[in-house]
């Protein structure tokens, strides 16, 4: 995937600075400090202090997904996309039992009669094959399972609960696992992919082996786990927009590369984004506490 500057431009501010951002209408760049909401029926949207909280809300059926539920994750990732005022996302579950549990067997989702028209249900609710450069932050509770890993393999930061599962029921079913596995692959080493994929229903990863393999960056208790994504949402929206968004994707689209052709658009971005970035910052008042992990 090569540089877009058709898709990325420089526009003179007000204060004769330079901004790299898509050209989108002024209402997409208002700053908001009151809650601004959107109404959906399978989710829960919110955005304050520059985080969209997007919360799973079907937890009758496990928060599993229906067509409508992509249809409206399709208009979220879209949102998310062009409003300047978003700078992380924060994607949680309502509910005790679940995080997802894949497709609702139930209602099933949209197919197409042709074969060569039908769609992953992952190119609606995954962020980065929606062009989403803003950092997701994944909070898991309960049960993840088969398609909650198209949020999950896409995220950027991934805590769990305590009382986490991660599993794959497809080839129970006797369905081929594929599309999951294949993008956990590129998180997590392979025999670990595997063994996931091939024991089913038979085999459940705890939350300390999630955390042990790298598909989790932390694991706390159930009531922390909300807020600890807020906490982790509000330390990366803190910081200039311009080079937590260029990080972002420069890393995800060096998956796509060899190593050479990634180092060398990888120079392009940061040609693009520091002299933008480090104008928004004053190093001398920047604080010198951290956290030790």
């Amino acid at each position: 995937m090569g540089l877009v500057n058709s898709q990325l431009i420089r526009r003179n501010c007000d204060d004769g600075s330079l901004s790299l951002w898509p050209e989108v209408g002024e209402s997409a760049r208002h700053a908001t400090t009151e809650v601004e909401q959107m109404e959906f029926e399978t989710v829960l949207y919110d955005v304050a202090d520059h985080v969209a909280t997007v919360t799973l809300n079907r937890p009758q059926a496990l928060n599993s997904f229906t067509q409508q539920m992509c249809d409206e994750f399709s208009e979220i990732w879209k949102r998310v996309r062009e409003d300047d005022d978003i700078h992380v996302v924060v994607l949680r579950a309502a509910g005790d039992r679940a995080f997802c549990t894949g497709v609702d067997v139930k209602d099933g989702i949209d197919i197409h009669d042709n074969v060569w028209s039908q769609r992953d249900p992952g190119e609606q609710l995954s962020p980065k094959l929606n062009q989403v450069w803003k950092p997701v932050v994944c909070a898991v509770h309960g049960m993840a399972a088969g398609g909650a890993f198209y949020w999950i393999n896409e995220s950027d930061i991934v805590i769990c609960s305590d009382d986490a599962s991660f599993f794959d029921p497809h080839v129970t079913y006797g369905m081929t696992s594929a599309l999951e596995p294949i993008g956990l692959a590129r998180r997590i080493p392979l025999g670990e992919v595997l063994r996931w994929a091939l024991l089913g229903n038979d085999e459940r990863m705890s939350p300390k082996r999630a955390l042990e393999i790298g598909l989790v960056s932390e694991v706390v208790t159930r009531d922390r786990l909300w807020d600890r994504a807020a906490e982790l949402a509000a330390q990366i929206a803190a910081k200039p927009a311009v080079a937590i968004q260029g990080t972002v994707r420069a890393i995800w689209e060096s998956l796509d590369s060899t190593r050479s052709q990634a180092l060398r658009q990888g120079l392009s971005y940061t040609q693009l984004g520091n002299p933008i970035g480090k104008a928004q910052v004053d190093r001398a008042s920047v604080g010198r506490k951290w956290e030790m992990r």
